[in-house]
């Protein structure tokens, strides 16, 4: 169908932690190839605010990291490609990490480069910590990331410690509560419309079709 002149905002609710979320992006991305006029917003959302988050959910850090390493096996069922690579993972010693640093790395890169430069670290920050398995709270490998994705790394360096990448992530945090948005990923269509979980490309087409529908229903009514 022929889509309304207007863009399309679509905010993308998502964690680094989140293995539905990387099951999810490659659908976000054929999505707006597929709807030029679509654009993504991307939000963050911490699942695992602070190091100590893992354990005070599961009861210790070890048990989380079992208890997380099942939810990516089940994500990689959802995963048209089949990325997430739970078994290397179960093999890493170091612990299981937490959202912040990765929300930070993202948020530092749309500093620098907007909503395509966070998609870009995004994407690849999830590619380490699924497919790699590499530790993401580690400053080191985000670095890496950041020059992989062709940023410039000493001002991304620079924004990632900045108070003001801080409050980016604190008010997509505060945006997500105003949605009530308790978990991820979320999908928000004209800051109104939502669909939630890793759903399948046909139906996230579908609700963006029935959202410009609704739009075009809202604009044209007599």
């Amino acid at each position: 169908m022929e889509m309304a002149e207007k863009v399309v905002e679509l905010e993308f609710y998502h964690d680094v932690l989140c293995a539905w979320c990387f099951a999810l992006a490659p659908r976000i991305r054929r999505l707006t190839d597929e709807y030029p006029k679509v654009r993504v917003v991307h939000r963050a959302f911490a699942l695992a605010p602070t190091p100590e988050a893992i354990a005070a959910m599961f009861g210790s850090k070890e048990e989380g990291k079992r208890e997380i390493l099942n939810h990516w096996r089940a994500a990689n069922r959802n995963d048209d490609e089949h990325r997430i690579n739970a078994e290397l993972m179960a093999t890493r010693p170091f612990d299981y990490p937490y959202s912040m640093p990765g929300l930070l790395a993202c948020k530092a890169a749309e500093r620098q480069g907007g909503q395509e430069a966070h998609g870009a670290m995004f994407d690849r920050v999830q590619r380490a910590h699924f497919t790699e398995c590499l530790n993401i709270a580690d400053l080191d490998v985000l670095r890496q990331c950041a020059q992989d994705v062709g940023l410039d790394v000493v001002r991304w360096a620079q924004d990632y410690s900045s108070p003001a990448t801080w409050e980016d992530v604190k008010q997509d945090l505060i945006r997500a509560s105003q949605y009530g948005i308790s978990g991820v990923p979320t999908l928000v269509a004209d800051q109104r419309y939502r669909l939630n979980g890793a759903q399948s490309y046909e139906r996230v087409k579908a609700w963006l079709n029935s959202v410009i529908e609704r739009r075009s229903s809202l604009t044209f009514a007599p």
